[in-house]
């Protein structure tokens, strides 16, 4: 980019096209709120400035009113929305960060740095807060394996991921992977850290202390990532592969370096306060520490380190190179910090001061390149109240009036769908060849996940990972006494959830069962939840759909959220995904709001995972069972299910009702069992209902087992795909040893009554896995399979297309 007399300079400013403006993403009506605000015309650097802070990503003009009805505050909250992270306190003095951000729109267009960029993004945001960050998960959503652009996307991703997880030392440990045909043009990666505090103090964001000098810490600026928060609040085109610069390019053991020095300078005292130059770069970094500590600060580019010779303004302001922070030191401490740095081989200098004149003043070359109010970048934003359509959507509408009824008839031995014949053998086998369902074997064995050597739970062994917590590091980094010996056995159990086909098929029913799904995640390895961080990623809210399943959403994770006592301390919201379908027109994503939840390990010899343990150990079904008539039950339905829609290729139908009383029950039993040692494995009833449940603990434990699920008088009117193949909420399939089969039941009994099942027994190694129902006085058999056929099914699917 030349330099023009716009480029610096406060004085040099004058009108811009309605083009220039529309390229900084500016609309009319806010060009005229930005000039009204400075009292003239903002030069060509303040425009873009503008531009990146009044995005939806950097501002939420559109979401912030809803967010609004979030609950951020509990007795472990210590730390809620407004910061790099939010932090908990676990008890014995272990408090932990965590934080959940997404990078979509870079990974579509440059999958392997979108990626890894995101990973390298959302640590910043942990170790700014003064967490050394100890795991790392991940929520994608791409297209169906079968196209090679989906192909093409999902390898970058994966390999993005590894590279910068794997390089900077941070185990990734766990997450979930979608495929869906919503995603072929907009993939989503959502990329989740948690982080364990080292320093005796959360550092904070907010710049204090007039005079104080501001210090530029990290890498050098470059051109790359140019205007990324503008790119990412707008919809994908075909164009959107010429803004390769917006893509950022990370260097993960430049950031393992600025990991350490960040921590040692914490350490100190020397640090008023500290910020990631995430999104929108210098500009975001020097708005925010700005408008939080209600202070101003003047900024001086020309001591800024660059990689690249002849930036302006412009460059310098909305640059994401990675790998950047930027301090508020103790007046007469800059040096001693700038020492630690070097020692660490990173750049840092003295580049500003925190000024008393609330703004964010910009110098290059000798002149004021840009001076704006801080508060007008930062928080006084532009927000749209929308208003909700009158009623539902007419796709929704339509989509609800679905019933079971529509479906083929079932007979005991199969069903037949367009013309051919299904065992119900066959069906389980399609179910586990699915993607979705399938192991991601694939995706995880490219990850460390036992880097740091805390991992107690792996991926594809369990429904939520678990790490250890190691008091003493943090006791001798703060020098603390541990309040309990039992605290050295206390960990952190961590999960991404979030069915997106309930949640476009009713929001609002969706985004509740993402959250309790999470929960159930969580307490399925024996862990109580605490917190929510959340990801919601949708289309545009600039359309009544959209905005409708935005509103509706948020409406859900908000209840969902009071219900279960799992207060939201921050998230991200990532709108304006979209694509253009073939005939042209804008095709959103599923709306998709991820749910990051942590929990609390009290002791991580009591956990369990998902796979059968032992030979005779009995296998019982905690919650919901099913009923004859497949409409009688709201919380457990064939609408919106895998099996709808991969054997039958329809999307319609209300997906499962949340039941927060029985689920709570649920699943303090279950964590309960798990606590007390009567419980051996536990694995959530979620995509694929009943029969995948029993499948993926029958493969994850390499045994069979004889299982029979219902006694029945007659099978007259049953529906024998509602019983093996319904999905809903407050369901978990636990095994448990013989000799606590008593002690087990007795508590059942009082703390469930009748919402318990007991099913078999499990066999061994050479048992296949048999699912029968008792009709009268009859066995009959519904699903019979060897252990070898289903490992295949389930273990290879996602091989199978790549090698395709």
């Amino acid at each position: 980019m030349s330099q023009s007399p716009s480029d610096v300079g406060i004085l040099a400013s004058a009108p811009f096209s309605a083009a220039e403006i529309a390229s900084e993403g500016i609309k009319p009506d806010e060009y005229g709120e930005i000039v009204r605000r400075l009292g003239r015309h903002p030069n060509k650097a303040e425009l873009g400035m503008f531009g990146v802070m009044w995005s939806e990503h950097c501002c939420y003009k559109n979401s912030r009113p809803l967010l609004k009805q979030f609950p951020t505050s509990g007795e472990r909250i210590l730390v809620g929305p407004g910061e790099n992270a939010g932090v908990v306190d676990m008890g014995n003095g272990l408090q932990l960060a965590f934080k959940i951000e997404s990078h979509n729109h870079p990974s579509a267009v440059e999958p392997f740095q979108g990626a890894a960029t995101g990973v390298g993004g959302i640590l910043r945001d942990i170790f700014t807060m003064g967490a050394r960050p100890i795991a790392v998960l991940n929520s994608l959503r791409f297209g169906d394996l079968q196209d090679a652009r989906t192909r093409r996307l999902f390898n970058g991703v994966v390999a993005g991921i590894a590279h910068y997880g794997n390089c900077v030392g941070v185990p990734t440990v766990g997450g979930e992977v979608y495929f869906d045909p919503a995603y072929s043009g907009n993939p989503l990666v959502n990329a989740m850290a948690i982080g364990l505090m080292e320093t005796p103090e959360i550092v904070k964001s907010g710049a204090t202390g007039i005079g104080n000098p501001v210090l530029y810490v990290g890498s050098t600026t470059g051109r790359d990532g140019m205007g990324g928060a503008s790119f990412a609040s707008a919809e994908l085109s075909d164009e959107s592969i010429d803004d390769r610069p917006a893509v950022q390019v990370g260097d993960p053991f430049l950031e393992k370096s600025l990991i350490e020095a960040c921590l040692e300078a914490f350490k100190t005292g020397a640090v008023a306060a500290a910020q990631d130059m995430g999104a929108a770069g210098i500009t975001c970094s020097t708005a925010e520490m700005a408008a939080k500590g209600g202070v101003g600060i003047e900024l001086d580019l020309d001591k800024i380190p660059v990689r690249e010779t002849g930036m302006v303004p412009y460059e310098y302001l909305l640059s994401e190179s990675q790998e950047r922070m930027l301090f508020v030191a103790h007046q007469g401490r800059e040096q001693e910090l700038i020492e630690i740095f070097q020692r660490w081989g990173l750049h840092a200098v003295v580049a500003g001061t925190v000024i008393a004149e609330p703004i964010v003043r910009i110098l290059f070359k000798g002149e004021t390149a840009a001076e704006i109010p801080a508060t007008a970048l930062a928080d006084n934003t532009p927000i749209y109240h929308r208003e909700l359509p009158a009623e539902p959507p007419e796709y929704a509408q339509k989509a609800w009036q679905w019933q079971a009824t529509q479906l083929p008839e079932c007979m005991i031995s199969g069903i037949e769908i367009n013309h051919k014949f299904y065992t119900w053998n066959d069906v389980l086998l399609t179910l586990l060849d699915t993607p979705t369902i399938a192991s991601k074997r694939w995706v995880y064995r490219q990850y460390d996940h036992q880097v740091q050597n805390n991992t107690v739970l792996v991926p594809g062994g369990a429904d939520a990972a678990v790490v250890r917590l190691r008091p003493q590091e943090v006791a001798k980094t703060q020098n603390l006494k541990l309040k309990t010996q039992n605290s050295i056995f206390t960990g952190v159990a961590a999960t991404v959830d979030c069915n997106a086909r309930y949640v476009y098929l009713h929001p609002y029913e969706g985004a509740k069962m993402a959250v309790v799904e999470a929960a159930r995640n969580l307490s399925c390895v024996g862990a109580e939840p605490l917190a929510v961080t959340d990801n919601l990623n949708f289309g545009s809210p600039e359309k009544p759909i959209g905005y409708w399943q935005l509103a509706e959403a948020c409406r859900g994770l908000a209840e969902a959220c009071r219900e279960l006592s799992t207060p939201v301390t921050g998230g991200n919201v990532s709108l304006y995904n979209e694509t253009l379908d073939a005939e042209g027109k804008p095709q959103a994503i599923y709306p998709t709001p991820v749910v990051g939840m942590v929990g609390l390990v009290a002791d991580i010899r009591r956990v369990c995972g998902q796979g059968w343990q032992a030979a005779g150990d009995i296998v019982y079904l905690l919650g919901l069972s099913v009923s004859g008539d497949p409409n009688s039950t709201p919380s457990l339905t064939l609408g919106g299910s895998e099996y709808l829609a991969m054997l039958h290729q329809t999307v319609a139908g209300m997906p499962p009702v949340v039941d927060f009383e029985l689920e709570r029950r649920v699943q303090a039993v279950c964590r309960a069992g798990i606590q007390q040692g009567w419980v051996r494995s536990a694995h959530d009833c979620a995509e694929g209902g009943l029969a995948v449940a029993l499948a993926e603990s029958s493969i994850s434990g390499q045994r069979g087992a004889d299982l029979c699920l219902v006694s029945l008088v007659d099978n007259d009117s049953w529906r024998w795909d509602q019983l093996l193949f319904a999905e809903g909420g407050a369901r978990i399939v636990v095994s448990v040893a013989p000799d606590a089969e008593l002690e087990w039941e007795l508590y059942l009994e009082t703390h469930l009554k009748d919402h318990w099942q007991r099913l078999g027994q499990v066999g061994d190694a050479h048992t296949p896995l048999r699912l029968t129902v008792s009709v009268g006085a009859a066995e009959q058999v519904l699903i019979e399979l060897d252990g070898a056929t289903m490992r295949d099914s389930w273990t290879n699917a996602i091989e199978r297309r790549l090698e395709a």
